[in-house]
């Protein structure tokens, strides 16, 4: 499954399935101006998280190319759960800048109201594997959005780039 285009002007990607053949939810890049939006869904609010995840490395470099080498534990907190997407993605950009590590894999294992507790799976950068397109400086809170709809959860974030 690739990437299409969309009627909004968006590039979706086909959505993520368990070995159930269950939908673990999808995200879509959204053109901004000088910056990139990442809308993303899921069945629970784990799932759009985990989607937003994916959302922003794909921003940063294709995750296909990404084997999951390490595993890293993300523990964050925030007053709400608008800020803790934003907190979640900006330890993942942290992560990358601080540590050089890209993940293609994320098990959101808890998002209470101010909590966010996962694991994510990745690799340092391989410069002769890793084709690295967009830089991101953060998460914003430009437009952020948390709520639920059609049965799930839908978050949107832009990415400062």
């Amino acid at each position: 499954m690739g990437v299409h285009d969309c009627v909004y002007g968006c590039r979706a990607r086909p959505a993520c399935y368990n070995a159930d053949g269950v939908s673990l939810g999808s995200y879509e890049l959204v053109e901004h101006t000088a910056d990139v939006g990442v809308l993303a869904r899921g069945q629970t609010l784990e799932e759009a998280y985990a989607q937003a995840a994916l959302g922003l490395t794909s921003v940063m470099a294709d995750p296909g190319t990404i084997e999951e080498r390490v595993e890293r534990e993300v523990d964050v907190t925030a007053p709400d759960r608008e800020a803790l997407l934003v907190a979640w993605l900006n330890e993942l950009v942290y992560l990358f800048d601080a540590h050089n590590l890209l993940f293609r894999r994320f098990e959101v294992l808890e998002v209470a109201e101010t909590r966010l507790r996962a694991r994510c799976h990745g690799e340092q950068v391989d410069p002769s594997r890793h084709r690295l397109k967009t830089g991101v400086k953060s998460a914003t809170y430009h437009q952020l959005e948390v709520r639920r709809a059609d049965g799930g959860w839908r978050v949107h974030v832009i990415l400062d780039i």
